[in-house]
């Protein structure tokens, strides 16, 4: 298949999954200030969108099997 096509079908996947996030970590620390103080705390969330992750993982796999696909050439013309 061209590489062209392979990413090209990489990226419709990403887009395919929708826009939903995936939580990675949930931060809680002392709220800034008089109410941190008195001992309220805040709360972050980081999260990453699912369509991202998709792509990133479809992409690196496609790089590793090119590096093997490359390295199998040169072996076989040495």
């Amino acid at each position: 298949m061209d590489d062209l096509k392979v990413v090209g079908a990489i990226s419709s996947a990403a887009a395919a999954t929708g826009a939903g996030s995936v939580t990675i970590a949930t931060i809680t620390s002392s709220a800034p200030g008089i109410l941190g103080v008195i001992g309220f705390t805040t709360t972050t969330t980081v999260a990453l969108p699912v369509a991202g992750i998709v792509a990133v993982a479809g992409l690196v796999g496609f790089g590793i099997f090119k590096g093997v696909e490359m390295a199998r050439q040169q072996s076989e013309s040495q």
